[in-house]
């Protein structure tokens, strides 16, 4: 009996089971992975590779500081509300840390890291020709006016000077709050006397920006210049120094006059 044709066998059609695979992020930022092909040039730390550091926006360079983002929010992303919030990187960089830690998206590791940078920025403002003699206000403004007016919170500096006026060191002698600081003398001339220093010049800052001098300012000058005559260390100026402009006390006028001389 001849065979029936038999039907060949059902091939199968269906196409082999694949792994579903996550989706991946096209957000450029800060240690986030970017899809194959596409610029890395759009990445801050790859433009900072490439380019310089100067090529880079504020918010791009806020972003590596931070380093990542958080909560699905990419690290660009929250530098640019950050320094809208702040009103920019001057603003950012007068607040606080406990103060930076309380903006979304921050939290106490980033403050710090931002509170670290922007004190390193300060740090690298200091003057190096410490050889040079200083001859009147404008040269301190300018040596030591961007360190001075960086800070969040009224600080108070000396720097002591030697017989011909030349730097020896400038130190940080009290820190305060938004609208004081209180300084003990007694600390401002253990530093003048440690440097051996035949002369000093004041110098704090009023965060407001606006470098009038108070009544308290005008009552502490006359307070260390009397103690430095005392002391034979010639107290030379006080600087108030604001945003981007500063108040001599000699140049203003308002230097205390020394007492008058007894006769017996």
């Amino acid at each position: 009996m001849p065979a029936r044709n038999r039907r060949p066998a059902a091939i199968a059609c269906r196409s082999p089971r694949l792994e579903r695979q996550p989706h991946q992020s096209w957000t450029h930022s800060v240690g986030t992975p970017v899809a194959c092909g596409a610029n890395t040039l759009d990445r801050p730390r790859e433009r900072l590779a490439a380019l310089g550091p100067s090529a880079l926006t504020d918010a791009e360079v806020l972003a590596i500081v931070l380093g990542t983002g958080c909560a699905g929010i990419p690290v660009l992303e929250i530098a640019r509300r950050l320094l809208t919030e702040a009103r920019g990187v001057v603003g950012l960089a007068r607040l606080s840390p406990s103060e930076l830690s309380r903006l979304d998206g921050v939290g106490p590791a980033k403050a710090a890291r931002l509170a670290g940078a922007f004190e390193l920025g300060i740090r690298a403002q200091r003057p190096t020709n410490r050889g040079e003699p200083l001859t009147d206000s404008r040269q301190v403004f300018s040596r030591y006016g961007a360190m001075v007016s960086a800070r969040p919170t009224e600080c108070f500096w000396v720097l002591a000077l030697d017989a011909k006026n030349r730097p020896l060191v400038v130190r940080e002698v009290a820190r305060g709050g938004r609208t004081s600081c209180q300084v003990d003398p007694a600390e401002v001339f253990r530093i003048l006397l440690a440097q051996s220093a035949s002369g000093a010049i004041l110098l704090h800052n009023h965060p407001s920006g606006d470098p009038a001098p108070s009544p308290d300012d005008l009552a502490l000058t006359e307070r260390l210049a009397r103690a430095g005559q005392l002391l034979q260390i010639r107290v030379l100026d006080h600087l108030v120094v604001g945003h981007g402009r500063y108040t001599s006390l000699r140049d203003a006028g308002l230097w205390p006059t020394p007492p008058a001389k007894s006769d017996t």
